[in-house]
């Protein structure tokens, strides 16, 4: 016995030790001054790349080293050998890997584009413009990749087609004319990819990737639809660009190192526009690798657009937030896909569903899911919680929230339940989201699910069934703001407002991977061209091939003369002059819910007037935010030293909005609303005529007394194309209370165009 208890003393001991010694490690990014490389190296980047790693660590290897998006490298360290790597000579910065998400063919119609064809540019000019799109990859086949029309590939292309897993250089054409995977900093974290289960290679086995990269810039497809749903022509935004895909994220995620090494490649492969769909919440800029490699893009003249975040309606909640990145929230569409719900009381209430099938004429014995489940989360419909008893045959309602809407009707339908109402909480309210259902379901808005839920708890036999009515468009009010659209103000720069606008991101029908079904489900055999679905990350691949639209028109044009015709042609108003609502309050929305509004694209591509930045300005920008030399040269990867007797602002970024951020001195004790001197802000813009010879004249619209906004000069005068103009905007504010908004417009017209910008001030 005691030597049995003596071997388990050295057994424990000795893994202890085990334990200590094996240290774990984790990726991290390395970014260098590549100013700072010694001498001995002369031009041998990788070779200093190298030895400073081994300097650190004997064991570890590069899993990427970065030519463009940054300076520097990804590699797999411990706690002790990252903090050692930040004190050596040359090194700016260590960042750990962070784990992005994705933010998941009326659209054209509804967005005036086929009404306008005489004002889009010629059929062949987009052509040589290419849409690179960061996702889950993309499926070839897909009609939307068709390539009948197209020229050859164009000379600025410097990317490839690569092999991998079921995919082949035979998978390219004239359309898709370039195809990269990422995985190295997924499986240095995560393991090998599992190949039974998902592709190595650019193939989409997701679909998100192919859904975005069709939006953005899909071929024209007669006849698409989901099982008859939305049924029309499918075409993207720019129709004629060229798409290349990025594979960058895998069935655990997207990780930033393999997200910067398709940025880097991207760059070189010279595409014109990148699309990312995904985000990981916020940081400050030199920690955000999303936004370093931005900046390394915009300077090459990319415009990068990317998704807003999907954590709305919750305020703060916005992701991708630096001011040379283009960020884009959601907003619905004039189409639906009502399926009502009739119960047994003769009550009668609207739904959205897009299941395939009908259930039987006659009304069903009806149960809450809470009321047929042991658990006390019953009411959510999650595996393994409902009593099959109890549901078989009959139509269940289930609450949203936890697990994916579809897998409660997949959960319901194993149970033995006929149908099933997906009722929306007060997270959600009364926005609709359509899925593609296993088993014959509608969805229903918060109002709506509490009335039926009145009935359900007081009629001793309650009855339902569900009718479905396929497509309806001309649905008003439209656009709303998506309740899920992730919302402002701007946590890193209050002083720069986003979103910068949105674009069409509910119930979007675009082309679909035949590797897996609509709904996601592994148990969902069904295969489609086309699926509908809805995300932020539906609406950035929208704003993405707009931007390679007004590329085409103008291929001149900076990323920040581009975001800009998008921002200030943006509308804020409907039809009837009221204006733009967000559903998730059903009362008008703000400039922190839509930016400057909703995209419009016919009027972003003759805008009359632009705001542009050059890459210096953003420089001046950091200067502002008060970073030290190394991390803004983390963020420029170059050496950038602000000039000490330069005052710098951020709100001298010629940014087509105005975030106007006041200190409250009402919250100080002994000072009243009004019981204090005006507090007095200046904001200096310069706009480029891009319209024709004309006179602008300005208009305001002031938020309230408190706020008096006064412009200088009132109108600007312009003789011809590129000429530049300024103007100084003083917005002079009597105290308020801290966390007060006052909202406001600023508008330039000259009769043929008006350049709007939504204004913005926050006492804090």
């Amino acid at each position: 016995m005691g030597s049995r208890i003596e071997f388990s003393v050295k057994w424990f001991l000795l893994l202890c030790v085990l334990g200590v010694s094996v240290a774990e490690k984790n990726t991290y990014i390395v970014h260098m001054a590549r100013s700072e490389m010694p001498e001995v190296f002369a031009d041998d980047h990788l070779g200093w790349y190298g030895s400073s790693l081994r300097s650190v660590s004997d064991t570890a290897e590069m899993l990427y080293a970065y030519n463009n998006a940054v300076h520097g490298f990804a590699t797999r360290l411990t706690a002790e050998e990252a903090r050692a790597m930040e004190g050596l000579p040359g090194i700016l910065s260590v960042v750990p890997e962070v784990k992005y998400e994705l933010h998941t063919t009326r659209t054209p119609l509804f967005l005036g584009l086929d009404q306008h064809a005489e004002m889009l540019p010629e059929s062949g000019s987009g052509n040589d413009v290419i849409v690179g799109v960061l996702d889950t990859g993309v499926w070839p086949e897909s009609p939307s990749f068709d390539d009948t029309g197209f020229g050859p590939v164009p000379d600025s292309w410097k990317g490839e087609c690569e092999i991998g897993t079921n995919f082949t250089k035979a998978n390219c054409n004239r359309k898709l004319i370039g195809a990269r995977y990422f995985a190295r900093g997924y499986e240095a974290t995560l393991g090998p990819i599992d190949e039974t289960k998902e592709d190595k290679s650019p193939r989409d086995g997701d679909g998100h990737g192919t859904h975005t990269s069709s939006t953005a810039a899909g071929s024209v497809v007669s006849s698409a639809s989901l099982f008859g749903y939305a049924a029309g022509t499918a075409r993207g935004m720019a129709p004629r660009a060229r798409v290349a895909a990025y594979k960058v994220c895998w069935v655990g995620g997207c990780f930033s190192s393999d997200i910067l090494a398709a940025i880097d490649k991207a760059i070189d492969d010279n595409v014109n526009v990148l699309s990312m769909s995904l985000g990981g919440g916020t940081s400050d800029f030199f920690r955000d690798n999303v936004a370093i490699g931005a900046f390394a893009a915009m300077e090459k003249g990319i415009l990068v657009s990317c998704s807003a975040g999907n954590a709305g309606p919750s305020s703060y909640s916005l992701s991708n937030v630096a001011p040379w990145i283009t960020t884009v929230g959601a907003g619905t569409l004039d189409r639906d896909f009502p399926a009502y719900v009739s119960l047994g009381n003769g009550k009668n209430f609207t739904g959205v569903s897009l299941y395939r099938g009908e259930l039987p004429g006659k009304m069903l014995q009806f149960i809450y899911a809470g009321n047929a489940s042991n658990t006390s989360t019953g009411n959510l419909c999650m595996t393994g919680s409902l009593i099959p008893e109890k549901v078989k045959g009959k139509i269940v309602l289930c609450d949203r929230g936890v697990n994916p809407r579809v897998q409660k009707g997949e959960i319901v339908k194993a149970a033995g339940g006929a149908g099933m109402i997906l009722s929306n909480t007060a997270a959600n309210g009364d926005e609709l989201v359509a899925d593609a259902h296993l088993l014959p379901a509608t969805t229903v808005g918060e109002t709506v699910g509490q009335e039926i839920k009145n009935y359900l708890f007081t009629d001793p036999n309650p009855t339902a069934t569900i009718l479905f009515e396929g497509t309806k468009v001309g649905i008003k009010p439209s656009p709303v703001v998506a309740a899920f659209s992730s919302r402002g103000p701007n946590s890193i720069t209050p002083g720069v407002l986003k979103p910068d606008l949105i674009a069409p991101g509910v119930n979007i029908l675009a082309a679909w991977s035949h590797e897996v079904g609509p709904t996601g489900l592994s148990d969902d055999g069904r295969r489609v061209d086309f699926n509908i679905i809805s995300g932020t990350s539906m609406s950035c691949p929208h704003v993405s091939g707009l931007a390679a639209l007004i590329k085409s028109a103008h291929p001149n044009w900076s990323p920040a003369a581009i975001r800009s015709a998008l921002m200030t042609t943006a509308y804020t108003v409907y039809k009837n002059g009221k204006p733009i609502q967000d559903i998730s309050t059903r009362k008008p929305a703000t400039p922190f819910d839509y930016g400057s509004g909703h995209v419009d694209p016919v009027s972003a591509l003759n805008p009359g007037l632009v705001y542009d930045i050059a890459p210096e300005d953003y420089l001046d920008f950091l200067c502002a935010m008060n970073y030290t030399a190394g991390q803004i040269s983390s963020v420029a990867r170059r050496n950038f030293t602000c000039d000490k007797t330069k005052m710098y602002s951020v709100n001298n970024l010629n940014y087509p909005s105005f975030a106007v951020a006041l200190e409250s001195p009402v919250s100080r004790p002994g000072v009243s609303e009004g019981g204090s001197s005006p507090t007095i802000a200046r904001y200096t813009r310069t706009v480029t005529n891009v319209g024709g010879p004309g006179t602008y004249k300005v208009s305001k619209i002031s938020p309230s007394t408190a706020v008096k906004i006064t412009v200088d000069p009132p109108s600007l005068t312009f003789s011809e194309n590129g000429e530049k103009q300024s103007y100084t905007v003083t917005f002079t504010a009597t105290p308020m209370p801290s966390n007060t908004n006052q909202l406001g417009r600023i508008e330039w017209s000259d009769g043929k165009h008006v350049v709007g910008s939504p204004v913005v001030i926050t006492w804090t």
